[in-house]
């Protein structure tokens, strides 16, 4: 019974023994443990809910989200079939001219119409539609046909090669349009979405992002045109002409209009018409049928550094006036030569494509702020927009149809002008565009009409009441600065 009693006594001796030593031991530890230099770091992992990342349950991707911005769009964007009637090469190079004189009697050339197809985006829910010009510019037909597969056709309002929009309308009512963004608000990074009919295929959302601001890609063909486009890396092709670039809030902020491509199809690169200056165009458009340009009254040349260093200059921002036109608003308010204009209205100015940007959204007879550099001082001058002529009255539709349809601006002459010319009436054609009708049929700079269809031109009613006189054909008779008298006459 002692011997029992006795290993009972060491069993619970060596029970409490090792209990103190693990006590002591665990107090050691977390001392050591509590003076690691991880140690915060492994009490943070220890307290988080961390789960590997490939078994999360519900795990949602956190990119871009193109859903919202996608559904506003495709409604708003439509196709356009668009039906032309153009002369047979072969025709004209052969058949035109045997025909011509078979008989002795001049006739009249067979049309072969053609079919061609872009996008246009609803802007007003009574069927308001901007596109591009070159869509629709010379169109015998205009086919609209919607999302939902209704088909209307569709009748221009106006159209502006120098900025490539268009205006066409349908009747219709209750129709989804986008509304305006704000271009000037876009940045470089930031995600768009191009919506349009790529190779007629209705409906086609694609996604990129702003790759650069204010591009000059020289398309246009004029030296009044307005080419500030925003480019993007969004896929655009042949089809998405006239079709909708969206932010992710599906608001409008650009008109798509061109690619860069050796190809035809897209290789990288798509350019849009900034939205602000879509919404001044198509307010133009409603408000006056016609586009009303205005101009600071300056030439300008970009700045970069060997052109700064030429002229001295330690600071390469802005851009250089190297010409201050007369009767223009920059004259009137003080600018000279030399000046360099750093911002207008507040927008910082470094290109030409930018100064066109701001420029191209006001009409003459705004006035706008201009920063300027001269002789390293800053100064600020108020300079009241003026138009071609250097006024502040809008333009005529008359000038309009010079512009857009022929390819060349017309302005009056001046009273030393007609002594000159030994005149007392005429218009005389100035800025003629590359590959206008009268550039292509021969007439050039300078040229003034002193006959247009028969009816001697002293006064702007004038060419309206000789452009009414026929719609098939154009009569111009008139001399050159040189005093040699020329005839010219085109078919419409």
């Amino acid at each position: 019974m002692k011997k029992i009693f006795g290993l009972l006594f060491i069993a619970i001796l060596g029970g409490v023994i090792a209990l103190a030593l693990n006590g002591i031991i665990s107090d050691k530890e977390s001392d050591e443990n509590n003076q690691h230099p991880l140690r915060e770091h492994y009490q943070a992992v220890e307290e988080m809910p961390v789960q590997q990342s490939a078994y999360m349950p519900g795990a949602v991707s956190v990119g871009p989200d193109f859903r919202t911005a996608a559904e506003m769009s495709v409604n708003a964007v439509v196709h356009i079939r668009t039906t032309f009637d153009r002369k047979s090469s072969v025709y004209d190079d052969f058949f035109g001219q045997l025909f011509k004189y078979f008989d002795g009697k001049p006739r009249r050339h067979p049309h072969m119409p053609l079919m061609a197809y872009g996008s246009g985006v609803i802007i007003s829910s009574d069927g308001y539609i901007v596109t591009n010009n070159h869509v629709v510019q010379d169109a015998t037909e205009i086919e609209v046909t919607l999302n939902d597969k209704r088909t209307y056709r569709a009748k221009i309002i106006g159209n502006d090669p120098s900025t490539d929009l268009a205006l066409v309308k349908i009747e219709a009512e209750d129709l989804p349009y986008l509304s305006y963004g704000n271009s000037d608000e876009v940045q470089v990074g930031e995600w768009v979405l191009a919506v349009g009919n790529p190779f007629n295929l209705t409906s086609t959302v694609t996604a990129g992002i702003v790759s650069a601001k204010a591009r000059d890609i020289n398309i246009l063909g004029s030296n009044t045109a307005i080419e500030t486009f925003i480019q993007t890396d969004a896929a655009v092709n042949k089809g998405n002409s006239g079709g909708a670039l969206v932010n992710n809030e599906g608001e409008l902020v650009g008109i798509n209009a061109a690619i860069a491509s050796n190809t035809g199809y897209y290789e990288g690169y798509s350019f849009a018409i900034p939205v602000n200056i879509v919404r001044k165009v198509v307010a133009d458009f409603i408000e006056f049928g016609e586009v009303q340009r205005a101009f600071i009254g300056v030439r300008i040349r970009e700045m970069d550094a060997d052109f700064a260093k030429e002229m001295g200059l330690d600071d390469i921002r802005g851009v250089y006036v190297a010409e201050i036109t007369s009767d223009g608003g920059a004259e009137e308010a003080g600018m000279r030569e030399g000046d360099i204009i750093l911002s207008v209205d507040d927008l910082a100015v470094n290109t030409l494509s930018e100064l066109l940007e701001i420029i191209g959204q006001h009409r003459p007879g705004d006035v706008v702020e201009l920063y300027v550099m001269r002789d390293g001082k800053r100064r600020i001058f108020d300079v009241e927009l003026k138009n071609r002529q250097g006024t502040i009255e809008l333009a005529k539709r008359e000038e309009a149809f010079f512009h857009k349809e022929l390819g060349a601006n017309l302005r009056e002459l001046t009273a030393n002008e007609m002594n000159r010319y030994g005149t007392n009436y005429g218009y005389m054609i100035e800025d003629v565009e590359e590959g206008g009708l009268l550039q292509r049929g021969g007439v050039r700079q300078g040229f003034i009409i002193k006959q247009l269809n028969d009816l001697k031109i002293a006064s702007k009613s004038d060419i309206q009441d000789a452009l009414q006189r026929s719609s098939e054909m154009l009569k111009l008779e008139g001399i050159y600065p040189n005093g040699m008298e020329f005839v010219y006459v085109f078919e419409l």
